[in-house]
């Protein structure tokens, strides 16, 4: 481990609950070794190696050795939430070939059982074919049976009016929204402030996230609904970290910053040294690697 600059240890004098989920004991060792280096946090899962938001891809994570996923939640045309980045499913799966006459092949055109016949493996290698697209239950069960955490996007809530109110229903059914859940495993984020804010609405309890870099000027009225702000790393300055830490969020705990998508050693060094909270990564074991 190595010490944070000045700045990043200024920024975090509050103490460990600046890494920590609302609720969450700061004595745990997650907790202590997070005071000296950031949460790495396996985006999409190991999609680095494996087949991006598959459950291949959270194993992968869990055999490497990092405990937090990110995942990215759209709903079906029968309103089935899956786990999948993209509005369309062509980039990721064999849609194209199985559904040709369906361009543009949106998510919320195509029904689960439609989805669920897709390969959503062979994209990346022939070893991956028949992986499949996630239902959110399927996925959430794979995260509890490997005892990790899940940083959970809801992805273009544009396109899906009430998503909020469904996640929530699919969480609350599979155990999810229970205190050791709610405690120190789940985070929900989204690009969408409303989005965000109708999750704390709903479920004041929970920890959230704005993907986003938001004017330090308009950084308390973010506060007033969300625990995190999670910018993508060619945005972030020391100093926006710093002012991002020097105000509470929504649970009366310094707001934290998670960045994104850092993929290399360098990169991994360079946000370290802004004293960022944590970092989100296709290739976890380079961030790693860099920051322990």
């Amino acid at each position: 481990m190595h010490a944070r600059p000045v700045a990043a240890l200024a920024a975090t004098a509050l103490g460990i609950a600046v890494f920590l989920a609302p609720g969450s004991a700061s004595g745990t060792p997650e907790a202590v070794a997070q005071q000296d280096e950031p949460l790495v946090i396996a985006h999409r899962g190991a999609s680095a190696y494996a087949p991006e938001n598959t459950l291949a891809a959270v194993d992968l994570a869990d055999r490497m050795g990092f405990v937090w996923v990110e995942n990215d939640v759209q709903r079906t045309k029968d309103g089935e939430l899956v786990v999948v980045h993209d509005d369309s499913l062509a980039r990721t799966t064999d849609v194209e070939q199985v559904f040709p006459d369906r361009a543009p092949w949106k998510v919320k055109d195509f029904t689960a059982a439609e989805i669920a016949r897709l390969d959503a493996g062979s994209w990346r290698g022939a070893e991956w074919a028949g992986a499949r697209v996630p239902t959110l239950k399927q996925y959430l069960n794979r995260v509890d049976e490997n005892n990790q955490k899940l940083l959970l996007e809801i992805k273009k809530p544009e396109l899906y009016p009430g998503i909020e109110k469904d996640t929530l229903r699919v969480l609350g059914k599979e155990g999810w929204l229970d205190r050791r859940h709610v405690a120190g495993r789940l985070v929900i984020q989204s690009f969408g402030a409303d989005s965000v804010k109708a999750v704390h609405q709903q479920r004041p309890d929970l920890t959230t996230g704005f993907l986003g870099t938001p004017a330090v000027a308009d950084l308390p009225a973010y506060a007033a609904f969300t625990d995190q702000i999670n910018p993508t790393h060619t945005s972030l300055t020391a100093e926006y970290v710093a002012a991002v830490h020097a105000l509470k969020g929504a649970h009366g705990k310094p707001l934290r910053v998670n960045t994104w998508t850092v993929n290399d050693a360098a990169g991994a060094a360079r946000v370290d040294a802004f004293g960022v909270d944590g970092i989100i990564t296709n290739n976890p074991d380079v961030v790693r690697n860099a920051v322990s």
